[in-house]
């Protein structure tokens, strides 16, 4: 591998690593699989580095290799579970102390288990990452039209099974990253 290639791989570990670590942390029972997905994510890229698309779509390359890396973890896993606990910790000690949060996580946290792998990557892709719908698209390898469709159609599945859960929602419990829609 040439020098530019080294410098090229490094400026991009420095920039995307602790995006990829948290991606797969959000998505891996332990972070032990975390580390193991990041570091097969990393060596993936170590070894295509000639390949890589320049600027930032560098990084949605990355986020896309992270998730096949995830999806070939988890067929691996005899046991396979939706969210982590420390997930579960996490949005607990994010959320639970909001005094105008009358919402049960735990109700929340059920419902969106209960949602297809596709609704809660795409739904978790826009409040966890903080991802945009082009973003998700060049990710997916989908054009814009069909992530903003099938996140139209991901929102309605969650928004009716919290519904159906008898979970409140208001525009105020709503917690979402300045300038995001979920």
């Amino acid at each position: 591998m040439d020098d530019d290639g080294v410098a090229r791989f490094e400026a991009l570990y420095r920039e995307t690593y602790d995006q990829i670590a948290a991606y797969a942390a959000r998505r891996s029972d332990s972070p032990q699989d975390a580390a193991d997905v990041v570091a097969e994510t990393f060596t993936i890229a170590w070894r295509r580095v000639a390949e890589l698309p320049p600027g930032h779509e560098a990084r949605l390359w990355l986020y896309g290799v992270a998730r096949k890396v995830l999806a070939d973890h988890r067929r691996s896993t005899v046991r396979q579970r939706l969210h982590s606990v420390a997930l579960d910790a996490e949005m607990a000690d994010l959320y639970a102390d909001s005094p105008d949060s009358g919402i049960e996580l735990s109700m929340i946290s059920t419902v969106f288990r209960s949602l297809s792998d596709d609704d809660r990557e795409l739904l978790s892709l826009v409040a966890w990452e903080g991802l945009g719908r082009e973003e998700i698209a060049t990710m997916l390898g989908l054009s814009r039209n069909a992530v903003r469709i099938r996140l139209y159609r991901a929102r309605k599945r969650f928004s009716r099974a919290l519904d159906e859960a008898g979970v409140p929602f208001t525009a105020k419990s709503r917690p979402i990253p300045a300038g995001r829609s979920l």
